[in-house]
């Protein structure tokens, strides 16, 4: 099981994160955790009259039924450029089922799926205060009116604003460290630790239950 594979395996399970273990112990166990997306956990799967009424009286208005207001999760993806970018794209099989918006630090970018264009905002650093403020205004507004259901960033400090103000909004939160992080978890991966309902490293060596730090593989 690849890295998009794992992320869509706990899509599809919904309920809690559950266990931040280790590959060994998510993958290799069959328990993968549960992340939820906001899905339905009832088990009667007996159809809603009103869906077989829509189905089978098409033409009958059925404004208040289920099926008028259902839309399809939202994901906001945000990466700087550069190899941060790379690596949130080679994602892109995972969120095939979402309704993704993509930002990143560059313009002129291409969104790896989807038929959202790719949303500019100013790139920021822990040593610049004004860009870092710049950058949270844009992100505001992005996630103002997008209102994900889910954030997810592989880096760098803009992506760790956005995952701070998703979580502010009740979005569900994932990190995914850079893979040039070999010998330690960057600093914005460690800055997000109370936001970040999953935090994943590229690197075996760093996963560590006890802080909430998963590996699921390498992205590339």
């Amino acid at each position: 099981m690849d890295f998009a594979q794992a992320l869509v395996h706990i899509f599809d399970s919904g309920g809690d994160v559950g266990n931040r273990g280790t590959q060994g112990s998510m993958l290799a166990d069959g328990d993968h955790g549960r992340f939820d997306t906001g899905r339905s956990n009832r088990t009667d799967h007996t159809e809603p009259k009103e869906w077989r009424v829509a189905r089978s009286e098409p033409n009958l208005c059925v404004q208040n039924s289920p099926v008028a207001h259902q839309r399809m999760k939202r994901a906001l993806l945000v990466a700087s450029a550069g190899g941060h970018w790379i690596e949130l794209c080679r994602l892109e099989a995972a969120f095939r089922q979402w309704d993704c918006q993509f930002v990143s630090t560059a313009g002129n970018m291409a969104a790896p799926l989807g038929t959202r264009p790719v949303l500019q905002i100013k790139d920021s650093s822990r040593d610049n205060y004004i860009t870092m403020l710049r950058s949270m205004t844009q992100l505001l507004r992005v996630i103002r009116d997008f209102r994900p259901d889910l954030v997810v960033s592989t880096g760098a400090a803009p992506g760790a604003i956005a995952l701070l103000i998703g979580k502010a909004i009740g979005a569900r939160t994932i990190w995914i460290d850079s893979i040039a992080n070999s010998e330690e978890l960057s600093l914005s991966g460690r800055a997000v630790r109370w936001v970040a309902d999953l935090r994943l490293t590229q690197w075996p060596d760093l996963a560590d239950d006890r802080n909430g730090i998963s590996y699921f593989g390498q992205v590339l």
